[in-house]
């Protein structure tokens, strides 16, 4: 029962305020750079092409930076619907191999070192 508290509330304290992430890893070069710090929002809705912080059900205290590239009809129970994949597709784990991700929350600026909004494909 206390697990599932701790992660309703971790999912909560995502979603209710925005998130400085830093970026770690080559998978979403050249779009962002290991090292990166990041704005995360969790109450915009993701849609198709938009950066996103994702966790995967395989690995549910991973988080990783990823782009939405396609969403599932939503009939998974832990909320994974989304195909995610990196920029760099030789250097990221992601969907491909892992499945469907849930989508916690969209990236939508770099704040450093390059402060700007991110592009979406």
């Amino acid at each position: 029962m206390r697990k599932g508290w701790l992660r309703a509330g971790f999912l909560r304290s995502v979603r209710g305020v925005p998130r400085r992430v830093t970026v770690r890893g080559g998978s979403m070069a050249p779009t962002l750079r290991d090292g990166d710090v990041v704005l995360a929002v969790g109450w915009l809705r993701p849609a198709d092409g938009a950066v996103a912080l994702v966790r995967w059900p395989q690995r549910p205290g991973q988080l990783s930076v990823k782009r939405l590239a396609l969403r599932f009809p939503d009939d998974d129970p832990a909320g994974a619907c989304w195909f995610a994949v990196g920029d760099a597709s030789t250097a990221s784990t992601d969907s491909r191999s892992l499945g469907p991700a849930v989508a916690l929350a969209v990236v939508t600026h770099r704040l450093w070192p390059a402060p700007g909004r991110l592009p979406r494909r």
